[in-house]
C-alpha cells in the first residue's frame, strides 16, 4: 500500500534526483534521508504515503524582496534582471507577491497564483491553507495574492526571486505579513528594503517592527540585508548624512544588531546631483553597496545547500524531539482518561445492576449453583446473556476511547510539527489499539536509531559542502559550478502542453 501510493512522489523525487547529479551530488544523499524520514513519519502517521518533507522545502535558491510601498523593489528587480518586468511608481503598482523565475521563452509571461499554489516545486504550495488560516475565506481567493512571471533573464538562472507588496496598510495585511512570514523562513537571502525619500522612519512603527524586530532573533538573521534605496533624494538635504543616521537610529531602536545595511539608488532615475564631489561620493557609495548585493545574491545557491541540509536536520530532530513527546504525552492523557472514566462508567453499570437486583430480591438467583443450573436449563441463553454483558461493557469502553480521543485531538499543537500530528494521534487511539500502549504506533528502539542515523548524516553532509566551499590546506579544489541544465524552467504558457513540457525539465 505504501508503495503503491509512493509512485507519484518518488517520481518527482527520481526527477529532484536527476537535477541535483549535475548540480550537487551531496544534495542527493539528503534525498534519501528524506526518503527515510517520509517512511518512518508515515508509520508513525505523521504524512501520507503520497506526501514527502522533501517537497515541503523549496530546492531551488530562493530570494525575496521586502518593503514599504514606492522603496524601490520593482526598479532594483528590473536592474538586475536586466529588463523591465516588474511594473514600477510611486504608488502601490503591485499588490501581489510575485515569484520570478527564468524561462528560456523570450516571451515574459504571467500566470496566476493557482499556478503556484497547486505546484511542489514551488515555495507557495497550498499556501492557500495558510491564508485561509489567519483570514477565513481569503483561501479561495490566492490569485489576489499571488502571481507567477517568467522572463529569459540570465541574471535568474538557477534561482527564484519574489517580490512583494508593500507592508503599508491594506485590505489584505493580514493575509500578507502571513505569506510574508511564509517565504522569509523559505528564503536563502531575504532583501528589506527602505524608502530614503521619507525621512521619518519613526512613523513607521509596524513597519519596522514586522521587518526588523521579528527577525533579529531568528538564528539566520545573517541572511537578511537592509537597504536604504533612493539615496540620492538626501543630496538636496543640507546634511545628507543626517538622513542615513535617522534610519541607521530607527532600524537600532527597533533591535538591529545583526544583518548589513546598505545604500543605493537607481542611476537612471536619480536626481541631478550639481555638486561633482558630492556627486562622486553618493556614486561610490551605491556602487560599493550595490556590488556587495549582487554578490550575495549570486552566493545563494551555496547558502541554498546548507539550508536544505539544515532542514534535513531540524524535520528529524523535530520528529524526535517535538513530535514523539508531544503524540506520548497526548497518549498519556488519553490512556488515563480512558482507563478512569472506564471504570466510573462500570461502577455505576454494576452499582446500578446490584440495586435493581436488590430491590427485585434476587440475591439468591445470582449465587453459583443458581447460575450452573441456569445455563444447563438453557445454555444458549446463558451465552447470549454473557455476550450482552460482554458487548455492553465495551461499548462503553469505545464510547470512553472516541469521547477523550476527540477532546485531546483539537488540544493538539499544530504549529511547527513536522506533519499531522492529530493523524498521528488517531492512528494511535484506533479501536484495535490497546488503551494500555502508550508508545506511539511506528516507534521502536530502531526507529529512533535510524532517526538519530539522519541527524548524524545531516553533519557529515554539512562537512563534505564545507570541504567543497572551503580549502585550508591550499591544495587544488574543484569548485562547484551549476550547468546550464540545472536552470530552473519555469511554466511558460498555462495551456497542458506546455505544462507537460515544464514537467519533463523541471526538478
Amino acid at each position: 500500500m505504501f508503495l503503491q501510493s509512493r509512485k507519484p512522489i518518488e517520481k518527482r523525487l527520481r526527477k529532484l534526483e536527476r537535477h541535483l547529479k549535475q548540480e550537487n551530488p551531496i544534495l542527493i544523499d539528503a534525498v534519501k534521508s528524506f526518503r527515510e524520514l517520509d517512511a518512518i513519519a508515515w508509520r508513525m502517521g505523521l504524512i501520507a504515503a503520497d506526501e514527502s518533507y522533501a517537497t515541503q522545502i523549496p530546492w531551488w535558491p530562493l530570494i525575496s524582496v521586502l518593503g514599504t510601498f514606492s522603496a524601490g523593489k520593482s526598479t532594483f528587480i528590473n536592474s538586475y534582471l536586466g529588463m523591465k518586468l516588474q511594473s514600477s511608481g510611486n504608488q502601490a503598482v503591485d499588490d501581489k507577491f510575485t515569484v520570478i523565475c527564468y524561462s528560456s521563452d523570450q516571451q515574459p509571461r504571467v500566470l496566476p497564483g493557482l499556478a503556484l499554489n497547486a505546484d511542489p516545486r514551488f515555495p507557495f504550495y497550498r499556501i492557500s491553507e495558510e491564508i485561509e488560516k489567519v483570514a477565513p475565506g481569503e483561501g479561495e481567493r490566492v490569485n489576489a495574492y499571488l502571481q507567477l512571471k517568467t522572463c529569459p533573464s540570465e541574471s535568474i538562472k538557477g534561482k527564484i526571486l519574489i517580490d512583494s507588496p508593500g507592508f503599508d496598510a491594506d485590505a489584505q495585511r493580514t493575509s500578507t505579513l502571513r505569506i510574508t512570514d511564509h517565504i522569509i523562513d523559505l528564503s536563502d537571502l531575504v532583501l528589506v528594503f527602505f524608502d530614503a525619500r521619507h525621512p521619518e522612519p519613526g512613523a513607521m512603527k509596524d513597519t519596522l517592527e514586522h521587518l526588523v524586530t521579528k527577525t533579529i532573533s531568528r538564528t539566520d538573521s545573517s541572511k537578511f540585508l537592509y537597504i536604504l534605496n533612493q539615496i540620492d533624494t538626501a543630496a538636496k538635504e543640507d546634511n545628507p548624512e543626517e538622513v542615513v543616521g535617522a534610519w541607521q537610529r530607527a532600524l537600532s531602536q527597533a533591535g538591529l544588531t545583526a544583518g548589513k545595511f546598505y545604500m543605493i539608488y537607481d542611476e537612471e532615475s536619480a536626481i541631478a546631483i550639481s555638486d561633482n564631489q558630492l556627486q562622486e561620493r553618493f556614486k561610490s557609495k551605491k556602487d560599493a553597496d550595490l556590488q556587495a548585493i549582487y554578490q550575495r545574491m549570486n552566493e545563494v545557491r551555496v547558502e541554498r545547500a546548507y539550508r536544505i541540509i539544515g532542514a534535513l536536520e531540524k524535520t528529524a530532530g523535530d520528529i524526535e524531539n517535538r513530535a514523539l513527546p508531544a503524540l506520548k504525552q497526548a497518549l498519556h492523557k488519553w490512556s488515563k482518561r480512558v482507563l478512569i472514566t472506564d471504570a466510573i462508567l462500570y461502577a455505576l453499570l454494576l452499582g446500578g445492576g446490584a440495586y435493581l437486583v436488590g430491590v427485585n430480591d434476587a440475591w439468591s438467583r445470582l449465587a453459583p449453583s443458581a447460575l450452573i443450573d441456569a445455563y444447563n436449563a438453557n445454555p444458549l441463553g446463558g451465552i447470549a446473556v454473557a455476550v450482552g454483558v460482554f458487548l455492553l461493557f465495551y461499548g462503553l469502553h469505545l464510547f470512553s476511547r472516541r469521547f477523550w480521543a476527540n477532546r485531546i485531538e483539537r488540544q493538539l499543537p499544530r504549529s511547527e510539527m513536522p506533519g499531522n500530528l492529530a493523524a498521528a494521534f488517531r492512528k494511535n487511539t484506533r479501536f484495535w489499539r490497546s488503551v494500555f500502549h502508550t508508545s506511539p504506533y511506528g516507534w521502536n528502539r530502531r526507529v529512533a536509531r535510524r532517526v538519530r542515523q539522519v541527524i548524524e548524516d545531516s553533519a557529515l553532509f554539512v562537512q563534505k559542502l564545507n570541504d567543497s566551499f572551503t580549502n585550508p590546506s591550499g591544495n587544488t579544489v574543484k569548485p562547484m559550478e551549476t550547468p546550464q541544465e540545472a536552470a530552473p524552467q519555469a511554466i511558460p504558457s498555462a495551456d497542458n502542453e506546455a505544462t507537460a513540457k515544464a514537467e519533463s525539465t523541471a526538478s
